[in-house]
Formats: C-alpha cells, sequence, structure tokens
C-alpha cells in the first residue's frame, strides 16, 4: 500500500498517530495549547507595560 504525503505537517501527524498513544497524543496538544496560551499572556502583559510609559511621557509636568 502506497501513501502519498502532502506536507510536512500531515507526515508528522501520520508518525503521531502511529508511534503515540491516543492518551500522550492528547497530553502533547494540550501542553502545546498551554504554551500558546502563556505565549498570548506575555504578549499582553508586554503590551499593557509599554502602554503606560507611552502615555506618562506625552503629558507635560504639572508644576
Amino acid at each position: 500500500m502506497r501513501m502519498r504525503i502532502r506536507s510536512v505537517g500531515v507526515a508528522v501527524r501520520f508518525a503521531e498517530s502511529v508511534l503515540m498513544a491516543g492518551g500522550q497524543r492528547h497530553a502533547r496538544r494540550n501542553a502545546w495549547a498551554a504554551v500558546c496560551e502563556n505565549r498570548r499572556h506575555a504578549a499582553d502583559r508586554h503590551h499593557d507595560d509599554a502602554a503606560p510609559a507611552g502615555g506618562a511621557a506625552a503629558q507635560p509636568a504639572r508644576s
């Protein structure tokens, strides 16, 4: 049986399905979702930290 693999992603998913049990696959996907969520939170924190600094510099100093 010949199988045509169209992309690297398809090849990786195929290898994952052959080599890993369902539970391991599920855990790996959960871990990747957590990594993506942490990156989103870090980007939000970076954005929030940068916003007040720009706004405070634009306001004139009061005497």
